[in-house]
Parts: structure tokens; sequence; C-alpha cells
């Protein structure tokens, strides 16, 4: 494990590789009946809880302001707009085409070969997402109605490479240390503020736990108020009323 970080590998990295390795010896032990020591079985180090990194509504509001005046990029703002909305990764959206698009039940389909986790989805859309999406179609049908893409040039190529028109409008948007990623974050932020469970929260964006979205979980403490709220509730309906206290004693 030294070695590893010597080499300036992240704890979560070696973690990844104490498991792997593990796995393999398990593996052998069992199906090959191998019989070897496992000495990293149960070993693990301690990781740091995750970047927590979002953005207000009014920032956001600036940077797509920003993400508009790009030329070179005419997709940018709807790209940033859909992000914040829906949750999804940058890859999901700019491999999005048209054919898993649905405006009519307002829903984005992603197969498996698509997201992160290789098991399909379907994120809806809100109508600020919905906006952003017919935006695109209308710019689509005047400038290259033969393009499959959702976020294209105006040739109608799909957008790849976006990282220098994000972070240009950031800095217009006096932004700093703020990722294409953490647009994710930000929608996650949004939903747990507005009281939104988080499993439902994992389940929109696609995870298989809902370990990122712990992260945002003390921006909304009165979730928590509300359970503990329940403890005096339970204790209060089986206890006697004022009126009928009063009455035994006197």
């Amino acid at each position: 494990m030294e070695r590893r970080r010597g080499q300036g590998v992240s704890d979560t990295t070696i973690n990844r590789d104490l498991a792997l390795l593990s796995a393999a010896i398990g593996y052998a032990n069992v199906e090959l009946e191998w019989m070897l020591p496992n000495p990293v079985a149960g070993r693990k180090l301690a990781e740091p809880e995750g970047r927590v990194r979002w953005i207000t509504r009014e920032e956001s509001d600036a940077l797509i302001a920003a993400a508009g005046r790009a030329p070179r990029a005419p997709f940018m703002a709807d790209l940033i707009t859909v992000a914040l909305y829906t949750g999804c990764r940058r890859g999901e959206l700019l491999g999005l085409d048209w054919a898993r698009v649905d405006l009519k039940q307002n829903l984005i389909h992603l197969e498996g070969r698509h997201t992160k986790s290789g098991k399909r989805r379907s994120v809806p859309l809100c109508e600020t997402a919905r906006t952003a999406i017919l935006r695109r179609a209308r710019f689509r049908a005047e400038h290259c109605p033969d393009s499959q893409w959702v976020f294209s040039y105006r040739d109608g190529h799909q957008a790849k490479d976006i990282r220098g028109a994000f972070y240009s409008a950031c800095r217009a948007a006096n932004l700093a240390d703020f990722t294409f990623h953490d647009l994710r974050h930000t929608c996650v932020a949004w939903l747990v503020t507005g009281g939104a469970p988080l499993a439902e929260i994992r389940d929109l964006l696609g995870q298989s736990t809902i370990m990122m979205t712990e992260r945002y979980a003390h921006l909304a403490p009165e979730n928590l108020r509300t359970t503990v709220g329940r403890l005096d509730m339970s204790r209060f309906s089986h206890a006697p009323d004022e009126a009928t206290e009063l009455a035994r004693i006197g």
C-alpha cells in the first residue's frame, strides 16, 4: 500500500486494488480449491467523504447565460440546463440521439450501453429540461435536419469535447472550482433541499447506492427533524390526555 501511495495513487484506488485481489484469491479458493491465504481480506484504507460542490439557482442562471454567448458551442446553454434538471452525466447527454427522446411522455431513454452502471433507465423531463430539448429540436430543424444528435454543431456533427467552452462559461460566470460533473451534484443538492427522498434521487440518477446522494443530506436537516418528531408522536399517542390524568389525581 505504501508503494502505491508513493506512486501518487489515492486511497480509494488502493481499496479497489485490494478488493480485486481479495476477490481473485477468493475465486481461486472456491472454484479451484487452491486454499490460498488471503492477507488482504477485510483490509481497507479510510477514504475521504467525497467532493461536495454545487451552485445556487442564481449562479446556474449566470452560467447558462454565459454559455449562451459561446458562438462555437451553440448547444452549451441547453446542455448545461438539461444536465442541471435531469442529473444526467456528460457522456449520457453527449451521446443522446433523437430516437431516445420521447417528448410525448417527457422522457429520455438510456440503454445500458449509454450509462455508467450498464443498466437502462428512463429519465423524466421537467418543464425546464423539456424546453431546452425543444430548443435543440428547433435548432436541428433550422441547421441540420438530418443530424441524429440532440447536442450537435450547426453542421450536425456530435458535440464531444466541450471542456473549453464549459470552462470559459464558468469563468464568465465567476464560478471557481466547478466541473461539468458538479452539475449532477447540483441537481442532487436541489432535490435534497426540495425534500425528495434519497432513494428516489438514487433511482433518478441511476446509482447503485445512495453514497453520493448522502453527501448532500445535510442540506435538509428538517427531514431529520420530522423523523425525530415521530418519536414524540409515538410517545404521546400512548400517554393519557391531561384531563384524564387530572381527574385521576383529583
